[in-house]
């Protein structure tokens, strides 16, 4: 009996399908709003490896280009040499901070996701208050937990993004005034 590549699994299906119904069951009792919170800290996150990347391996070479075209030239002091350098300043500060203010935006929007979740849970909780009476708190606790999860979970991701966004504009700064002063003239 010849066994497919498809039988072999890459991942233990028991394991992923538990991880991914402790997922579902955990984003179910947050609501839809925890949902659409999800989809910005994936986009943030998304963001935030693309400047790494861009730091780490697109950058290097840039400045290393720049540096060469700099050594090269016979002329450093010039009114036009200050121009060119200027320009290339211009465009390492473009490149390095791209995204950076779109990341500073998403992290911003975290809590204020988990700000509507908690509202959209307290109103689940003031509808069964008003339809079923106040006397049973299994009914609220749903409606609880829709008000709570949303607010944890926007505060964390908005924690963790502040502090990797401040940590790349920190990099991104010491990188474009390392570069201006490889760039000064000699």
């Amino acid at each position: 009996m010849e066994n497919s590549l498809y039988d072999i699994p890459l991942i233990h299906n028991s394991a992923l399908e538990s991880w991914w119904y402790s997922l579902e069951q955990f984003m179910n009792q947050g609501g839809q709003i925890l949902w659409w919170l999800a989809a910005v800290v994936m986009l943030c996150w998304v963001l935030v490896v693309e400047r790494v990347v861009y730091l780490s391996v697109t950058y290097p070479k840039q400045k290393q280009q720049w540096l060469t075209l700099w050594q090269a030239r016979d002329d450093q002091t010039s009114w036009y040499a200050h121009a060119v350098r200027s320009g290339w300043l211009n465009q390492a500060h473009l490149a390095l901070n791209q995204n950076l203010n779109l990341i500073k935006v998403l992290v911003a929007i975290c809590p204020m996701l988990g700000l509507l979740g908690t509202v959209t849970g307290m109103i689940s909780v003031f509808d069964v208050m008003a339809t079923q009476g106040s006397s049973q708190p299994r009914l609220m606790a749903s409606g609880i937990s829709l008000a709570t999860l949303p607010t944890m979970a926007g505060m964390v991701a908005a924690l963790s993004g502040m502090f990797v966004h401040s940590r790349l504009a920190k990099a991104c700064h010491l990188r474009e005034m390392k570069l201006e002063k490889l760039l000064r003239s000699q």
